[in-house]
Formats: C-alpha cells, structure tokens, sequence
C-alpha cells in the first residue's frame, strides 16, 4: 500500500497556557497542504522500517511511523509483520507537522491493508498517543483545534483559487525550546467573542494581517531573524496574508491566483508555489 501523508499549516496560534499534565493549551486553525512524503507498508517475513528522502537524525526504531506499528501491534496480535518504507519530503522541524502526517497515515493505511475496522474515534485515541496535532491528519480538513490541538471542530473555510507560497530555510526549531521561550503572558483575555480564531478567519484574507497573530514568532524571530525576513519578502511580494507556521521554522505567504512571485532564496531553501 502506498500512500502520501501531506504537511499543514496554522492560520493564527494562540498559545493560552501550561497545563497540570505538562502540555500547553492553544488555539490554532489547521489547514492541509499537498506537500507530501510517501509511505510504502507491505508485508513482510520481518517488522522493518526504512527511510529516505531527507534524513532525520533519530534511532530508526524511534521514529513516528515505527511507533504507529506498534502501538496497533499491542491491541492487535493478528497484524503481521510489515516493511515500512517512508520517504521524507516535508522538512522536519518545520511547523508543517509532517512527523504526525506519517504517524497518522501509517495507523489510517495499516488498519485499512489489514482490515481493522477502526472507527475515527479509535483512530484518534491512537493518533494521539503519538503527538498533540496527529488527529488532525484523520480528518485532514481545515479544523480549529483547541486543547493541546486535539480538540477538533470542522470549520467551513476554503482557500481554493488561491496561492500558497511555502518557503523554509532549513532551520530545525525545537518545539519544547520554542515553548519554553514564549515570553507573552499567557491566559490573557483574547479580546473578545468578535475576535476569536473562528471570527477573524471568516472575514476575507486581506483583513488577516493585522488580526491573525502566531504567538511562537516573537521568539523565533528574535533568535533567527532570517526567519522574520521572510515574511517580510512575501509582504513585498504582494502577499494577502503571512505567518510562520507552527513553532517554525516554515513560513507561508497566501496569494491571488493571478500573483505568481518570484524570489532570489538561498538554494538550500525549500520553496514551493501551491494552487489551492
């Protein structure tokens, strides 16, 4: 079975406070992007797991894809021995959660291959298990997420006709050090019912700018200024809307169909122009 986990981004991240289990509380509008990794799962005489593409500097055995097979191999004996194969396109530590698509589309391609029959629900309770935003990639909808990000609610917005300029600069950025370095007091009121996340995005795009805020960019930005000026450079390209995505390092501008920019980037750099 092959299959190609694809990346999001966040429209806004409102960081609200730590809570008593260790984890933030946040609010964040997820919407897919097809950036995508591909992951092969065939059977096997052997559990193996295999990766190329970008490298990613872990124990194989640790990696989120190997995690999924396993934490199904406890609750079901009858799965048999697989080769995973991922190939890794979406850069890591990016804030495109290409990690969570892996894990999530491992869990959704085995329990179909093997006919599992798991509801969503039992899929989410699984995805979670393995990262905070994973159970978004079930329903793979613009969502907004609350609580740690798992908390889910469908939102009807569409960015279909516009464009999406995607750029990262290879910088990997730690999420446990980018929460530790928020310095905005959290818990704050965020002004309001008329300015919530659910509000503010259903106005049109060219009213975001000064209304859509993602609390990880005053650290980020501080620390990697190159960061900063990337959105700065999508800005001047004429961008309706940009804003980190994530913890970082990725950024993202939101175009007219009719605006196809064009930048002079480090070749190192990531960028892709989307249609969505």
């Amino acid at each position: 079975m092959l299959v190609f986990p694809n990346c999001k981004i966040n429209i806004g991240l409102i960081v609200k406070g730590k809570r008593d289990d260790g984890y933030h509380t946040i609010e964040t509008v997820f919407y897919p992007v097809k950036l995508n990794d591909a992951l092969e799962i065939i059977s096997s005489s052997e559990t193996a797991f295999v990766q190329s593409g970008i490298a990613i500097d872990i124990d194989q055995n640790d990696n989120l894809c190997a995690r999924a097979y396993r934490l199904l191999k406890k609750d079901f004996q009858q799965l048999p021995s697989v080769k995973i194969h991922l190939h890794k396109a979406i850069p890591i530590g990016a804030g495109l959660g290409g990690g969570s698509a892996d894990a999530t589309f491992t869990l959704i391609a085995l329990d179909e291959k093997f006919a599992l029959n798991l509801s969503s629900e039992q899929l989410h309770t699984y995805a979670l298990q393995l990262g905070s935003d994973c159970p978004f990639f079930i329903y793979n909808a613009p969502c907004l997420a609350t609580g740690r990000g798992e908390t889910l609610q469908p939102l009807d917005i569409s960015l279909k006709g516009y464009r999406l300029v995607l750029v990262n600069p290879r910088i990997h950025i730690n999420t446990g050090w980018a929460f530790s370095a928020l310095v905005k007091t959290m818990n704050q009121p965020s002004g309001g019912a008329d300015n919530s996340l659910r509000s503010i995005i259903s106005q049109p795009i060219a009213t975001w700018k000064d209304r859509l805020f993602n609390d990880f960019e005053e650290p980020v930005f501080e620390k990697y200024p190159v960061i900063r000026d990337l959105k700065s450079a999508l800005y001047d390209k004429g961008a309706l809307f940009a804003s980190m995505s994530g913890s970082g390092s990725s950024v993202y501008g939101i175009f007219n169909n009719a605006v196809d920019p064009s930048f002079k980037f480090p070749a190192n750099y990531l960028m892709r122009s989307i249609l969505l």
